[in-house]
């Protein structure tokens, strides 16, 4: 009985931690490679969705070389 004492807040506070967690689509081997930031070719930090750059770098095997870098 007393498992099921600590098992039940422990289980509501797992859950919580991973639903509150946020989903990371970037790549850290991309920036590593390119020494850019995520914002270079992304929207916005944390978010999946491409900027101009970050589209044209799709496009073209994952290099920056034909893409304009501010």
């Amino acid at each position: 009985m007393i498992r099921m004492k600590w098992a039940i807040p422990a289980l509501v506070l797992f859950s919580g931690l991973v639903l509150s967690s946020k989903l990371s689509y970037g790549k850290p081997e991309y920036t590593k490679k390119e020494k850019k930031a995520c914002t270079v070719c992304h929207a916005a930090a944390g978010k999946k969705e491409l900027n101009d750059v970050g589209k044209c770098y799709a496009e073209h095997n994952h290099s920056l070389d034909a893409c304009s870098v501010k």
